[in-house]
């Protein structure tokens, strides 16, 4: 039986992830002195009203690699430093920053990447993001965090705050609905949006976590009990929901807006292939290839095999 809702509201349309990270964050830093608001030029804060905390937002334009080396050296002089860019500036451009200034010296940096995945599919793929969530992971001391909608993104920014080490937090550039779930939004610990016995779905972001809803929905229709997690954590990934998946259903499928190599279905296979169990992994994400063509998100998305179709013929290649 369903226990989740995925239909949007006007509000939901209004405003986008970015902009509830943005309101949280100028209140965070109107309270605490320690946290400080580095942007990259992104235009995100262009409007807003610091009030008497003007003097901790400090936009140091568009220069990435130096835009972590400064958040670190804030950290490491005691302040909390949220850093603004897109998600394939922070993954890739200013790599190597984020890796030994940040990383491997456990600095409480949070990455705030906007316009992640094919979010940003107007640009072409210049701006496309497939590779971010792979990237993080792999990097020791890193929290990687993909809120799925508003009110999880502000969950998550606040619950985030505090953590002792870095974080990496994978926003979009657009509204996307809101998924109204009775459980709560916890770091580490996989939300499940719907309870099945035949196939588990795995997913991380906005329009996957929507499109595997959607998709258990209409498969019930069809006498096929789908359960539904939303792993809005990546790292730390929450193992025992991977290990209940892989021993009381029949397999699982996992839905990302990312590369299928090193994502959340990579991380999901990592577990599952540590036991003694005979569970298939089957990954929906974009193949190994630039994505094709600009254009709308969802457009790209289902161009590129983000779509339910896809979903459904991978829950019946399982079950078959």
């Amino acid at each position: 039986m369903s226990v989740v809702t995925a239909e949007p509201t006007a509000s939901d349309q209004a405003r986008a992830a970015r902009e509830i990270y943005r309101d949280v964050l100028v209140e965070l830093v109107g309270e605490d002195e320690r946290y400080v608001c580095l942007d990259s030029d992104t235009g995100l804060f262009s409007a807003t009203s610091w009030g008497e905390a003007a003097r901790r937002y400090l936009n140091l334009g568009i220069a990435e690699q130096n835009l972590m080396g400064v958040a670190a050296g804030l950290a490491r002089s005691g302040r909390i430093p949220f850093v603004n860019t897109m998600a394939t500036f922070a993954a890739t451009r200013a790599l190597e920053a984020v890796k030994l200034d940040i990383a491997w010296n456990d600095l409480p940096v949070r990455i705030v990447a906007t316009h992640g995945g094919l979010s940003a599919g107007h640009l072409g793929s210049t701006h496309h993001s497939l590779e971010d969530l792979a990237i993080m992971r792999m990097l020791p001391n890193m929290t990687v965090l993909v809120p799925a909608d508003g009110p999880a993104t502000e969950s998550l920014v606040r619950a985030g705050a505090e953590l002792p080490g870095p974080v990496y937090l994978r926003l979009g550039r657009g509204a996307t609905p809101t998924l109204a779930s009775r459980e709560p939004v916890r770091i580490g610990v996989a939300q499940r949006l719907r309870r099945g016995t035949d196939v588990t779905l795995i997913a991380t972001g906005p329009y996957p976590v929507l499109t595997a809803v959607e998709t258990a929905d209409e498969l019930a229709g069809a006498g096929i009990d789908v359960a539904v997690l939303n792993m809005h954590t990546v790292k730390p990934l929450d193992h025992e929901a991977i290990v209940t998946a892989a021993t009381c259903t029949r397999g699982i499928v996992t839905i990302e807006e990312h590369w299928a190599a090193g994502g959340l279905g990579s991380a999901v296979a990592e577990v599952v292939a540590g036991l003694d169990v005979a569970c298939p992994v089957r990954r929906v994400a974009v193949a190994d290839r630039f994505a094709a063509g600009t254009g709308g998100h969802r457009h790209l998305l289902a161009r590129n095999g983000i779509s339910g179709a896809t979903v459904t013929e991978q829950v019946r290649r399982l079950l078959a």
